[in-house]
């Protein structure tokens, strides 16, 4: 099997330099970009599977980035940056982000979540039973990370794929926010459950008037459910 081949993204060559060297003993391949137009022009010359994006760079900044990269493609994306406002968090998970680490970072900290986007994604041929549930015009393939509304395919990125899925599949039971982080996004996360609020306002505009017969439900003080009267 191919080495997964991640895009480093950073106009700090020693950051960049640091990474590619942890990242290369545990066995990853590594492309390097110090610049946003170079860094979407790599992305497209050589498929990276995984991309680590700083915010602040020349040329297109990590936003314009995100947004190019996620007009084609809903690989993991992991912003790493300096900004550790709120704002600039949720405006990252916006535009597709699948996490968010805050400079300074242990390297050791990027390689486990990175490992966890792997271990989501990327599954052997032992574990390739098809999991997914199925509701009115809904489905959610985690086998081919696949949402179809309506019948038709609908982009989405992996943790919102992987959100919809837990809830789907635990019909009409209530979840908080943490419970949420912990499933979904796993032990390795350290960001606050804002994050859970993001990601089920993405979803809602893609689901929102599809079916009558469930919902993205909001608990009010205590988390959210996937309500249904017909279980898969």
């Amino acid at each position: 099997m191919a080495l997964d081949k991640v895009l480093i993204v950073d106009d700090d060559k020693n950051i960049c330099d640091l990474l590619r060297l942890y990242l290369e003993k545990e066995g990853y391949s590594v492309i390097l970009s110090h610049d946003g137009e170079e860094a979407v022009v790599k992305f497209n010359a050589l498929k990276p599977d995984i991309v680590l994006l700083d915010v602040m760079l020349p040329g297109l900044d990590g936003w314009q980035v995100c947004r190019e990269i996620r007009k084609k493609s809903n690989i993991p994306i992991l912003m790493i940056t300096a900004k550790s406002d709120t704002f600039d968090k949720v405006l990252g998970l916006e535009l597709g982000a699948d996490d968010y680490i805050v400079k300074p970072f242990d390297s050791k900290e990027v390689i486990a979540r990175i490992k966890a986007v792997v271990r989501r994604t990327g599954q052997s041929p032992a574990e390739m039973e098809v999991r997914e549930v199925r509701y009115d015009k809904l489905s959610v393939n985690m086998t081919r990370y696949e949402l179809k509304v309506d019948g038709k395919v609908v982009d989405a990125p992996p943790k919102e794929l992987e959100l919809l899925f837990y809830l789907a599949s635990n019909p009409n039971r209530v979840y908080t926010r943490d419970q949420l982080l912990d499933e979904v996004w796993g032990f390795e996360y350290y960001g606050d459950s804002r994050t859970i609020d993001v990601h089920i306002k993405r979803l809602r505009e893609k689901l929102e008037g599809v079916s009558d017969k469930w919902e993205l439900k909001t608990v009010w003080g205590v988390g959210y459910k996937f309500e249904t009267d017909e279980e898969d």
